[in-house]
């Protein structure tokens, strides 16, 4: 059954044309202007970088605000459109730390250098980019269907469920298929060439460690995109606000992992918010949306998403981990 939306893309085509021109601008601004040279990305920079992304997505969802106030003229539509993008924006983020424990793991498996490591990063977020567009354009086909909905909750439930008992063991890239796959299949050179992807050894053309760690990364992506895409369209059904609101996590992830990965090993309980967070979500899609008339409280989604973040973060700064040793037992 067709869904009637707020912001259509047959009327809003132009808005995205705009939007993924802004967004292209300030990639190539980022890579072009200030990382032209590849450089380690210090605490400072990071912190700089996390504080300009999140600062445009809260700028952007006060205009969006203020758009749709003005087009449609209703105060609760507009408070709606505005919640549904913090919603949004706020579980991209948090699902994107997962991804931060995926880059420490590779970049530490293939010896990639911290001064070459925001390129990785970069061109990968252009791929996660494209991979997220198709998705959420999928998404916006399926997701009109109740049947569908059902299943992407039940998946949901289900993913949140094996996170909360998954071992805390690290991922092995040395196991993974695709690894083996590129380095039976292509010319791998056996050590790093600079920030190349690609060098000529003896006239033939070699992929270097730097390209097989961005397409594990690319990977990685899409098989995280499979939990978060469906977990925002359980918060909106627009679209657009899917489309925007990922995209401005997923720009601000390299600065977020710059930030965090040297301390995230710290945040050893946040799996549990992360698996409670796709549990609420998996029951709004398949129970309390209709036990709430067809739409669960977007306020109250936001207040329980920020629980379970919140607190599993707060939780882990106050709980060591087993097996840490306390200050006294230092001495």
């Amino acid at each position: 059954m067709d869904q009637v939306l707020l912001f259509p893309f047959a009327e809003y085509w132009w808005f995205y044309l705009a939007f993924l021109g802004f967004v292209i601008g300030m990639l190539a601004l980022d890579l072009g202007v200030f990382h032209k040279h590849s450089h380690a990305v210090g605490f400072k920079e990071a912190t700089a970088w996390s504080i300009a992304w999140i600062s445009l997505a809260l700028v952007f969802n006060g205009l969006l605000y203020g758009y749709t106030y003005w087009k449609f003229g209703d105060q609760a539509i507009a408070n709606q459109v505005g919640l549904e993008f913090l919603t949004g924006y706020v579980i991209e983020k948090s699902l994107s730390v997962d991804n931060i424990f995926v880059f420490v793991v590779v970049f530490g498996f293939f010896g990639v250098p911290a001064q070459y490591q925001h390129r990785v990063l970069f061109f990968g977020i252009i791929g996660a980019l494209v991979f997220r567009a198709i998705f959420i354009a999928l998404g916006s086909i399926l997701m009109q269907y109740q049947a569908v909905v059902l299943i992407f909750g039940a998946f949901l439930i289900i993913t949140g469920i094996k996170m909360m008992f998954q071992s805390e063991h690290a991922p092995d890239p040395s196991k993974n298929w695709l690894i083996k796959f590129m380095r039976k299949h292509i010319r791998v050179s056996d050590r790093m060439h600079g920030d190349h992807f690609f060098v000529k050894e003896n006239g033939l053309l070699y992929a270097t460690p730097l390209f097989i760690a961005l397409v594990f990364l690319e990977f990685t992506d899409v098989i995280f995109a499979v939990d978060s895409v469906p977990a925002i369209f359980a918060v909106t059904k627009e679209p657009m606000i899917v489309f925007t609101s990922n995209i401005f996590a997923i720009l601000g992830l390299r600065s977020l992992y710059f930030l965090l990965a040297g301390v995230v090993d710290k945040f050893h309980l946040l799996k549990y918010g992360l698996a409670l967070t796709l549990i609420f979500v998996g029951l709004k899609m398949t129970w309390l949306n209709k036990v709430f008339d067809g739409h669960f409280p977007i306020g109250i989604s936001l207040a329980v998403i920020a629980l379970f973040i919140g607190g599993s973060i707060a939780l882990s700064l106050l709980i060591p981990p087993k097996g840490a040793s306390s200050p006294e037992d230092k001495h």
